[in-house]
C-alpha cells in the first residue's frame, strides 16, 4: 500500500485480521474442523524430514496426548523433529504467507509436505490459543510461543527445557469446539490421517501407524494377499470387490491398488478415491485420478509428486495430473485385456455389471474395441451374442441407429436372412462404425428399411389382378397421406402391415414438418429442397399371408375397406414408433371410432 504525505510516497505495511484469515480457513478453504489433526500431523512430519536431513539416526516419533492422558482439556502434539530457534519462531510462526527463508529450514523441497505457518494456522479453528515449545537440533534454548486468533502473539523462553530437539504444540478447545478435542475424536482422526505414516505415531501411548501399506505388506500366498486386499477395501469402502490390482506410475510417484466394484453404479456419478500424499492421507474422496470412464474402479494410492490443492483436499489439475491419469487408465485397460485371456468366464461375469465403462473406452482404444468386439454380447435378431460371432454366422453387419426401429425390423429381418444389431443402446452404433479400424474387411452399414422390400415375395399375378378394386381403394385412401400402397408376402405371417421408409424418404418427411410450423419464409426456403418423387413416397406394405388382411381384402364395402386401411396404416405406424403428424393421429382416432361404429352395427360384429 502507498500512501502519501507531505507530496511524497510513504510505503505502508497492510494489516492482517487473523479472525478473518481463521473464518476463511474454516468455511471457505477447509472443509472441515477436523483438518487440524492432519496439520499437525504434516508439521511433525515435515519437522522429523528435516531432522533427518542434518542427522540420519535421530529418532522419529509423533506422540499426541488427548485430554484422557494430560488431564487439563488440553492436547498436546510432541516430535523429535528439527525444531525452530528464536528467530526461525518469528520467520515461520508469525508472518503468515512468508516462504522467502523457509528453505533455511529445507521446507520448500518437494520431501516435504507442506508449510508450518500455514497449517499451525489451522489449530484456530478448534482454539483461541495455541501454544509451541520449541527446540531447535541446531543449539539453543528451548522458545515459547504463544498466539491468539485476534492476531496477537508473544515469544518468550520456556520455563522448562525440553529434554530433545523437536516441537510441542498445545491447544486448549474453544467453546462450542470441545468435540473436536475428545479423546475418541482425536484417537479416530489421527488414525484416518496418519495410520500409514513411515514414523512412529502414538495416541496416549497406543501405535496408530501401519508397519506397512495394505498394496506393499508381503503375504505367504497370492490368494492371501487378494483376500487381504479384499478385507482393506470392505473397511475402506464398505464393498467386496469384483477383483483387485496393483496401480502404479512412475513419472507421478504413484503406487496403489484398485477395487473394482461388485455392482453396477450410475457412470454420470463421479467415482470417489482415498489419495495418501508422501503417506499422509489428503483426502477420502479425490475426483479426478482415474478417466471418466473407470466408473466402475474406486482405487486407494499414495503418490510423491502430485500437487494437492490450496486446502490439501484435492489433486491440482495440471500436466503431470493428466498424464497419471491417461497411465492408470491404460493400467485398467490391460487388467481387462489380460482378465479375457486368463479367464474368459471372470470377463463374462464383469461384462454383465460394467458394460458401459468399457463400451465408452472402446470408442478411442483399439485393444478394448478388439475385447468388445469378441466377448460383449449385444442384441442382434439371432439373440444376444458378440459381434465377432455375428459376423461369422451373416458376414455384413447391418444395424439399426433406434431401438423402435429395430424392434419393428427384427423379425422381418431374420424371416429374411438378414441378420440385424440393435445399435439403439449406449454406444452400441459408434461401436460398429468403429470396426473397421481394427479391421478394414468388416463392412458395417445402417439398414435401410426400403430394403426389406426386395426380400418379400410377390403375390400370385392373377390374385393382384383379382385384388385390384381393394389396391384402388387403399391407393386413393394413402394418397391424401403421402404413401404407396403394396401388397406382397413375407414373414412372420402374424404381422399384418409394415410401414417403409427410406432415409431419403424420411428426411423429407421431417423437412415437411418443419415446413408446417415454420413461418411463411423458412417454409418457402425449405421447399425449395423438397423434390419429392412419388416412387420414392413411404410404403405401407400389407402382409397378404396375414389372414386379417386377406379378409380386408376381400371386403365389397369400399366405406368399410376404406376404413380398414385407415387402421392398417395407424397400427403400422404405431408398431413402428414413427413420429405421428397432426394428419396421423386425426387419421387413427377417425378409424378407431369407424371400426367401432361398424361393430357395433354389424349384426355379426366381426370382419
Amino acid at each position: 500500500m502507498v500512501s502519501v504525505v507531505g507530496g511524497n510516497p510513504v510505503e505502508q505495511v497492510f494489516q492482517v485480521d487473523l479472525r478473518g484469515i481463521v473464518d476463511l480457513l474454516s468455511h471457505h478453504l477447509y472443509g472441515s474442523p477436523r483438518v487440524y489433526v492432519r496439520e499437525l500431523l504434516q508439521n511433525a512430519v515435515d519437522a522429523i524430514t528435516a531432522r533427518h536431513a542434518l542427522d540420519p539416526q535421530a529418532r522419529a516419533q509423533v506422540r499426541i496426548e488427548t485430554p484422557a492422558s494430560t488431564g487439563d482439556g488440553t492436547i498436546r502434539v510432541h516430535d523429535s523433529g528439527v525444531g525452530l530457534t528464536e528467530a526461525e519462531v518469528h520467520t515461520f510462526l508469525a508472518t503468515i504467507g512468508r516462504s522467502g527463508k523457509r528453505d533455511d529450514l529445507g521446507f520448500a523441497r518437494h520431501e516435504f509436505l507442506g508449510q508450518f505457518g500455514i497449517g499451525l494456522l489451522s489449530c484456530f479453528l478448534v482454539a483461541d490459543e495455541a501454544e509451541v515449545l520449541t527446540r531447535s537440533a541446531r543449539g539453543g534454548p528451548t522458545v515459547r510461543w504463544t498466539g491468539f486468533a485476534d492476531g496477537r502473539y508473544r515469544v518468550e523462553p520456556a520455563t522448562r527445557e525440553r529434554d530433545e530437539p523437536g516441537t510441542t504444540v498445545i491447544l486448549a478447545p474453544r467453546r462450542g469446539a470441545e468435540q473436536w478435542l475428545t479423546p475418541t475424536t482425536v484417537i479416530e482422526l489421527a488414525r484416518l490421517f496418519g495410520s500409514l505414516l513411515p514414523f512412529e505415531v502414538t495416541v496416549d501411548g497406543e501405535p496408530i501407524t501401519e508397519p506397512e501399506v495394505p498394496w506393499r505388506a508381503t503375504h505367504p500366498t497370492p490368494s492371501d494377499r487378494t483376500n487381504a486386499l479384499a478385507a482393506y477395501a470392505e473397511d475402506t469402502f464398505g464393498f467386496t470387490p469384483f477383483a483387485t490390482f496393483d496401480l502404479a506410475c512412475a513419472e507421478s510417484g504413484v503406487t496403489g491398488v484398485a477395487f473394482v466394484l461388485p455392482q453396477p453404479v450410475n457412470p454420470a456419478a463421479k467415482a470417489g478415491h482415498r489419495v495418501y500424499l508422501k503417506r499422509m492421507l489428503l483426502a477420502e474422496s479425490v475426483t479426478g485420478l482415474l478417466p471418466d470412464w473407470a466408473f466402475f474402479v474406486r482405487c486407494v494410492v499414495d503418490t510423491t509428486e502430485l500437487r494437492p490443492t490450496a486446502s490439501r483436499e484435492a489433486l491440482y489439475e495440471d500436466d503431470l495430473l493428466e498424464s497419471t491419469r491417461e497411465a492408470l487408465g491404460g493400467r485398467i485397460r490391460d487388467w481387462l485385456v489380460e482378465l479375457s485371456t486368463s479367464d474368459p468366464s471372470a470377463l463374462h461375469r464383469f461384462l454383465r455389471i460394467h458394460d458401459l465403462g468399457v463400451k465408452a473406452l472402446a470408442l478411442h482404444d483399439d485393444d478394448m474395441l478388439r475385447l468388445v468386439d469378441r466377448w460383449l454380447p449385444v442384441e442382434t435378431n439371432a439373440g444376444q451374442i458378440p459381434l465377432a460371432e455375428f459376423r461369422r454366422r451373416f458376414g455384413e453387419v447391418r444395424y439399426t441407429p433406434s431401438v423402435e426401429e429395430f424392434r419393428q425390423l427384427a423379425a422381418v429381418a431374420s424371416a429374411a436372412g438378414i441378420g440385424l444389431v440393435n445399435g439403439g443402446y449406449s454406444y452400441i452404433t459408434d461401436i460398429l462404425e468403429r470396426l473397421p479400424a481394427i479391421d478394414p474387411e468388416i463392412r458395417v452399414r445402417r439398414l435401410d428399411p426400403a430394403e426389406l422390400a426386395t426380400h418379400f415375395d410377390l403375390v400370385d399375378p392373377a390374385t393382384e389382378l383379382a385384388l385390384r378394386p381393394f389396391l384402388t381403394t387403399a391407393q386413393r385412401v394413402l394418397d391424401r397421406l403421402e404413401c404407396e400402397v403394396v401388397l406382397r408376402t413375407f414373414d412372420p405371417p402374424s404381422l399384418a402391415a409394415l410401414y417403409l421408409l427410406d432415409r431419403d424418404a424420411q428426411h423429407r418427411a421431417e423437412l415437411r414438418a418443419t415446413r408446417e410450423v415454420a413461418d411463411e419464409l423458412w417454409a418457402d426456403v425449405l421447399g425449395a429442397f423438397d423434390t419429392d418423387q412419388a416412387g420414392d413416397r413411404p410404403q405401407l406394405v400389407l402382409n397378404y399371408r396375414n389372414p386379417l388382411v386377406r379378409r380386408i381384402t376381400g371386403l365389397a364395402d369400399a366405406r368399410l375397406v376404406t376404413t380398414a386401411v385407415e387402421a392398417l396404416y395407424s397400427q403400422a405406424l404405431l408398431l413402428g414408433q414413427h413420429p405421428m403428424r397432426p394428419v396421423d393421429t386425426a387419421l387413427l382416432n377417425k378409424s378407431f371410432v369407424g371400426l367401432l361404429d361398424w361393430a357395433v352395427h354389424d349384426p355379426r360384429g366381426e370382419l
